[in-house]
């Protein structure tokens, strides 16, 4: 079995980033606590208990709010403050729709436009991904899965693409820390990422729009099992 997805211990940190926006750390944080339940669903959120925690004033700290906000993970309630937003399984099939077309075409531009930098990174997150299926670690699937996000992205060029990804996979994340480790199987999901780094590496478009696709379809088989325990299929 995967070993256990527990909370972790610390926040992540961000000792090697001192000319990252205060606003930007703040979010990675506050994100981080939200995906592992450190804040859990409906709780309220104080910006001065986190502006306390995390050593961050409180004006990053509401910046990275509204940013939470806009991707839904955070609902901001006028004169009641801030709370963390619940997961709504049946939104995730919708969300994956939506999903599919994106990633395809952020899969495909990242494939025909990596240059040789991101081309190596794609290759050592490829070995990270098949390290997680050998190890039968989900923390290094985590890991992995973020930058690889984060680089497709970045490497695809597209603002809008961009711009519509971004609340998803916010609420995919959260979606995946809950019930992957009870309905998924790790060693098929890493099996996936790694084929779409590889072929992003190699400049194969049509290949990284293909693996692209499973990784999708995979994720709408595991959803749909997820809502078919809870009566909801």
């Amino acid at each position: 079995m995967m070993q256990p997805m527990n909370r972790p211990s610390s926040l992540p940190d961000v000792s090697d980033n001192d000319d990252e926006p205060q606003s930007r750390i703040a979010y990675r944080l506050i994100e981080a606590m939200i995906v592992t339940h450190e804040l859990p669903p409906g709780s309220r959120i104080s910006e001065a208990s986190l502006s306390a925690k995390l050593g961050i004033g409180r004006t990053p700290i509401r910046e990275a709010l509204q940013r939470l906000s806009f991707e839904g993970t955070v609902k901001i309630v006028p004169r009641s403050g801030a709370f963390v937003s619940e997961i709504d399984l049946v939104d995730q099939l919708a969300m994956i729709e939506v999903r599919k077309g994106i990633e395809n075409v952020l899969a495909g531009r990242a494939a025909r436009f990596a240059g040789d930098t991101e081309r190596k990174r794609f290759r050592e997150l490829a070995l990270m991904f098949e390290k997680s299926a050998a190890t039968n670690d989900g923390h290094i699937f985590v890991e992995a899965d973020r930058e690889f996000n984060s680089l497709v992205v970045a490497t695809a060029r597209n603002k809008y693409a961009a711009q519509a990804i971004t609340p998803i996979e916010a609420q995919t994340r959260r979606f995946w820390y809950v019930h992957f480790k009870q309905f998924g199987d790790l060693q098929r999901v890493c099996t996936l990422h790694a084929f779409v780094a590889r072929r992003i590496a190699e400049n194969d478009e049509a290949g990284a729009r293909e693996g692209s696709d499973k990784i999708v379809d995979y994720a709408e088989e595991y959803t749909r099992k997820t809502l078919m325990f809870f009566g909801m299929g």
